[in-house]
Formats: structure tokens, sequence, C-alpha cells
């Protein structure tokens, strides 16, 4: 049953901007935790569980290449603020929010390989 609309909760522009910056820094944590788990994984000798996290964050990868290189999160933060500096839509310092994809792309792409290394190896 839908509540009357009298009855919805209703949040306003900053609230609303604080539940997307939540969600979206629970989800950068996810994958940044995926990307650095990867080569150590692999140095561990679990190449099955580095290689199926290759394979998340392959899918994330491919959510960002369709989005334009942006989280799918971003414009929907943007609705809720003016504010433009590159952690506005998540809770990171705001140095790296800005280099994030060069910082987790870097040890992805290395951890990426060395687990191919140790599969062909």
């Amino acid at each position: 049953m839908i509540a009357p609309p009298e009855t919805r909760l209703t949040l306003s522009p900053s609230q609303r901007l604080l539940a997307v910056k939540l969600v979206h820094t629970v989800v950068w944590a996810f994958f940044a935790s995926c990307v650095v788990a990867i080569p150590v994984l692999g140095w561990q000798g679990r190449v099955v569980a580095a290689t199926v996290l290759c394979g998340v964050v392959l899918v994330e990868v491919g959510i960002l290449l369709l989005n334009g290189l942006h989280c799918p999160l971003t414009p929907i933060a943007a609705r809720y603020t003016e504010d433009r500096r590159a952690n506005f839509d998540i809770f990171l310092p705001e140095w790296l929010a800005r280099y994030n994809k060069e910082i987790f792309g870097s040890v992805y792409a290395a951890g990426f390989v060395y687990v191919a290394y140790l599969w062909l190896g």
C-alpha cells in the first residue's frame, strides 16, 4: 500500500545529497578494497579469488566506460548542489577524489597483469 502524499517522508536537497554521498562512498570503498585485494590475494597464492575480484572490478570499469568515465551516481548528486569540486558527490579528500581513477586504475592494471602472469607462469 502506498502512503498518501501528505504522510510520505520528504527529504531536503541536502539530505538527498547526503544519501547519495553515503551510497557513493560505500560503493567506492567496496571497489577500492577489491582493487587493493587483487595483488595481495595473488601474492598469497589465492589466484582464483584474485581473478574473481578482477572480474568484479572489470564490471565496474564497464559501467564507468558506459557513463563517460563517470560514476552513474555523480549526475544524481549534481541535482542537489551547485558544488562541483572533485569530492562534491563522495566522502573522500578532494585530492583522492580528483586522482582516484589514476591511483586505483594503476593498482588495478598492475594487479590484473600480476594475476595473469600467475595464471600463465
